[in-house]
């Protein structure tokens, strides 16, 4: 699928590749999106002329059920969105990789001779892009240099995964250009893991980079978390009338690793005085009769985080099932215990370093007065940033308007859910990275 790039955006131009870019993000966005692509083409050749390659893309994701449960090897509802990462990319002989990105003067250059982490370099996109390539390397898989010229929709800051959907992007890049699309889409993803593990220093999950990889609605069983078990769910375009957003309230994520990385931590701290390394296979009545012990031993959050991480792990499965029978009603309640459960028993909705910023319990206390017939919970991580809202159609423009006013302009972000996963498009059209979970479910 690469061939040269002008030759691409003359496809692009003719609108040859207009069913593929519906297929990413809808036809009403269509335009847009075709002017987007445009755009890093055009960037592209005005560096390289004569550059062969592709496009890349990657997309973020919603969190719709199991907050914080897939670091304890448990299940999580997740789906991938129409906001990504998206790449012009060209392979250079140069032994470097060079990402230039929309809007960022600062280009990333990391040299393919020096794959192992570096110190200082711990948060930066730099050593995402050094961990893709070092993760390659050490799975047999072949890394050669390119040049990429990136835009994002899925910015950082908004809960949908802007780090992961950058590594699974790169990931997918390496992938395409240099070993012929022979690593899935969850092997990349638990590749992206690792340098976020690894080289950025985020002790994340692995349901981010799952859900970038492999795209669409899934429930993700990770019993084995390097073996999930991935199960396709659909739903309707219109998503039962809702429409789902986040709502950026503001707040950074810088130097909340620490509070994240406990999380895992306590819960695991408290699963071991049950004799278990991690809370997936506990059931909340041993979780209840050990209290006074777990208390004692862990903490009161400690046992609270465990009791959450417990309950919401059955309660994911219930979301899936509820998605699959079409009961919206009570995936919806199911979503609104979720929310509970994270601020009262998991604690992710404010950060402790600040008293003055609690953007996501404001967050949430508005959405519920602004549209009480909808449904609100934390997103992602938590602590600070987004929160998550399903609200009915008919009222979605009321309710902007009303978060907007007290969290300022464009910080409620409409999302569809359901889009494929790391795709590349090149003259061929678009072809989504193999996935494992495809050939288990068709079997």
């Amino acid at each position: 699928m690469i061939g040269r790039l002008d030759k691409l955006k003359s496809k692009v131009v003719s609108g040859d590749l207009d069913r593929d870019f519906i297929s990413l993000y809808g036809r009403e966005a269509l335009g847009e999106q075709k002017q987007r692509y445009l755009r890093l083409l055009e960037t592209m050749l005005s560096q390289r002329p004569e550059a062969q390659g592709l496009m890349v893309s990657a997309p973020g994701r919603t969190e719709l059920g199991g907050n914080h449960t897939d670091h304890n090897h448990g299940n999580v509802l997740a789906a991938a969105v129409d906001l990504d990462c998206v790449a012009a990319v060209t392979p250079i002989k140069d032994s470097a990789i060079i990402i230039d990105s929309e809007g960022i003067t600062e280009e990333i250059r990391v040299d393919l001779s020096e794959l192992q982490p570096v110190v200082g370099e711990e948060g930066s996109a730099r050593s995402l892009v050094r961990g893709m390539a070092g993760m390659f390397r050490a799975e047999g898989g072949k890394v050669g240099g390119f040049h990429a010229c990136l835009h994002a929709t899925c910015r950082p800051g908004t809960g949908l995964s802007s780090s992961a959907a950058f590594s699974v992007l790169v990931g997918g890049i390496l992938n395409l250009l240099y070993n012929d699309g022979s690593f899935s889409a969850e092997k990349i993803a638990i590749m992206a893991q690792s340098a976020e593990n690894r080289y950025f220093g985020k002790p994340c999950g692995l349901m981010d980079q799952m859900s970038s990889g492999v795209g669409r609605i899934t429930a993700i069983d990770f019993a084995m978390p390097q073996a999930p078990k991935i199960r396709r769910i659909r739903v309707p375009d219109d998503l039962f009338g809702y429409s789902l957003v986040v709502v950026d309230t503001g707040g950074s994520h810088v130097e909340l690793t620490p509070e994240y990385a406990a999380i895992p931590e306590e819960m695991q701290a408290a699963a071991r005085v049950l004799n278990q390394p991690v809370a997936r296979g506990l059931s909340v009545l041993q979780v209840l009769a050990a209290m006074p012990e777990i208390r004692q031993k862990a903490g009161d959050r400690a046992a609270l985080r465990l009791l959450h991480c417990v309950e919401e792990n059955e309660r994911a499965v219930a979301m899936a099932h509820a998605l699959e029978r079409s009961d919206f009603e009570k995936f919806l309640q199911l979503a609104a215990d979720s929310g509970e459960s994270s601020a009262m028993l998991l604690q992710n909705c404010a950060s402790q370093k600040s008293t003055t910023e609690q953007g996501v319990l404001l967050g949430l206390a508005l959405s519920k007065r602004f549209c009480p017939n909808g449904i609100c919970r934390v997103h992602g991580g938590g602590f600070a940033g987004t929160i998550q809202a399903y609200i009915p159609a008919r009222e979605l423009a009321d309710y902007r308007r009303r978060m907007e006013h007290v969290f300022g302009l464009n910080s409620v972000i409409s999302v569809h859910i359901g889009r494929p996963g790391i795709c590349g498009i090149g003259m061929d059209g678009l072809e989504q990275v193999w996935c494992e979970c495809e050939e288990k479910n068709d079997a």
